[in-house]
């Protein structure tokens, strides 16, 4: 069984591609196993309870989540989580918050996806990739956080790891209709315009998971 999570719309925004590729790919099988796809509420409280029960109850060989990166060109393979919440927006409940997530874990622990591997397939196949140090202190950080942390404790056998995704290209022609609604700001000042098509995102995660397994000898 694969994991595959993806958190619903959050700030405003009508869809979230994180929960577009999470619900396609649920039920397909990649590499001879099945992959679950499942929608996270953009909700700390219940992420920090719900998701460690799932990962009891699935008991995933891995587990790739996904989340939006505002502005990202490319997939965006996440390497490290930190033991930190710091909201700069609130989530769907209206929560805001800055905190250590674990006061008694590590200060970080690194994805234990093999990114290097799976940033370097990408870019062969034509899709734009790159490895990030960090992901950022909202939901997606304290998600991958409490993945890996979860995983870990129960002996480190589940691969774990992150993936920002950019807009879908509706939503930028959407913030391009509402920029010229404004005329307020001109289009060079912004940095949140680039987008990928859901197709290639999908194959994207797909890739990422085969590569996974691969490494797994599955």
């Amino acid at each position: 069984m694969i994991l595959v999570t993806g958190f619903e719309s959050y700030g405003g925004r009508a869809v979230n591609p994180a929960e577009m590729v999470a619900r396609a790919l649920d039920g397909s099988r990649i590499g001879g196993a099945e992959v679950k796809g499942v929608t996270l509420p953009v909700d700390y409280a219940a992420m920090r309870e719900s998701v460690p029960r799932l990962l009891d109850e699935l008991r995933p060989r891995a587990v790739v989540s996904l989340g939006l990166w505002p502005g990202e060109a490319m997939i965006r393979l996440e390497r490290v989580a930190l033991n930190h919440a710091a909201f700069e927006i609130a989530d769907n409940t209206g929560l805001l918050l800055e905190e250590t997530i674990d006061p008694e874990a590590p200060a970080a622990f690194r994805a234990t996806l093999p990114v290097e591997k799976i940033c370097a397939g990408l870019r062969k196949r034509g899709i734009p990739s790159r490895i990030s140090e960090t992901a950022g202190t909202f939901l997606c950080n304290a998600l991958m956080f409490t993945v890996i942390e979860r995983c870990h404790r129960a002996g480190g056998e589940t691969a774990c790891g992150f993936i920002h995704l950019p807009y879908l290209p509706e939503q930028v022609a959407q913030l391009l209709d509402d920029l010229a609604a404004e005329g307020q700001l001109e289009l060079h000042q912004r940095a949140d315009l680039a987008s990928m098509a859901p197709e290639m995102m999908i194959e994207a995660v797909r890739f990422a998971i085969a590569a996974t397994l691969d490494g797994m000898g599955q």
